[in-house]
Parts: structure tokens; C-alpha cells; sequence
């Protein structure tokens, strides 16, 4: 899934940086650590089921066009050609997710993708967060 991907690979980026990363997922906890433990996610995991954050960010669902979007289905291509079989998801699929910077509790940067696959090159969230 593109946002798993995105996420290890900010993680990567953020580790060789020194910079502490967390995750915020709408699943159940007992969900996220499980997704966690799968992509190898060695930051802070929270649960958001209610989407609060979500909605503090701005961010909402998609409709399906957006979420299946060329983009995100070329990605999906890509994954299956390369690797092992995707899962069918059992989350909301039409949620979108973002990238924040929170300095002392206070967003100083955000991405708000309008489709899975749109999100911002894990090395300029790294750079971003690595400005004082």
C-alpha cells in the first residue's frame, strides 16, 4: 500500500537523521502494532479511532476516484510485479493520511495528499523537520 510504503521509508530517512518519527493510525491499537511489527516501524505508534488529528489536520476520506486513482493504480502494479502478494485491505481505504511537522506540540508543516500515491518525498519530510 502506498501509505505503508511512505512510511518506511520516512522512518528510514528520519533514523539516518536522528530524528524521532511517530505514527498515527485510525485502526484499533492492537491493529496498528501488528502493521507496525510487520513494516519493521521501530517509532512511537498511536491510535486515533475517532480521527481526531485526522480532523485537526485537515485531513478527510477521498472519493474513489481519488483513491484509485492512475497514480495509486500504477503503484499497486508496481508492488505486485515486484513482490509478494498484496491482501485485500480491511481498513477504510477512501481515509487519507498525511505527513505533519509538530514543533513543541504546534504543526509547523504539512502535506495533505488528494490520493494515496501523492505524497511528499520521505527526504524533503526529513529535510523539513531537521530546520529549526
Amino acid at each position: 500500500m502506498p501509505c505503508q510504503q511512505h512510511l518506511v521509508e520516512v522512518q528510514r530517512e528520519a533514523e539516518d537523521a536522528g530524528i524521532v518519527a511517530a505514527a498515527v493510525g485510525f485502526s484499533p491499537a492492537d491493529r496498528l502494532e501488528a502493521i507496525a511489527r510487520h513494516l519493521g516501524w521501530t517509532g512511537l505508534v498511536l491510535s486515533d479511532e475517532e480521527r481526531r488529528l485526522y480532523a485537526r489536520l485537515g485531513v478527510g476520506r477521498a472519493s474513489l476516484w481519488r483513491v484509485y486513482s492512475p497514480g495509486t493504480l500504477r503503484t499497486y502494479g508496481r508492488a505486485l510485479r515486484q513482490g509478494p502478494r498484496l491482501t485485500p485491505p480491511v481498513e477504510d481505504t477512501r481515509q487519507l493520511g498525511a505527513d505533519a511537522i509538530l514543533l513543541d506540540g504546534v504543526v509547523t508543516v504539512r502535506w495533505r495528499p488528494r490520493s494515496p500515491d501523492d505524497r511528499p518525498p520521505a527526504g524533503e519530510v526529513v529535510r523539513r523537520a531537521s530546520r529549526p
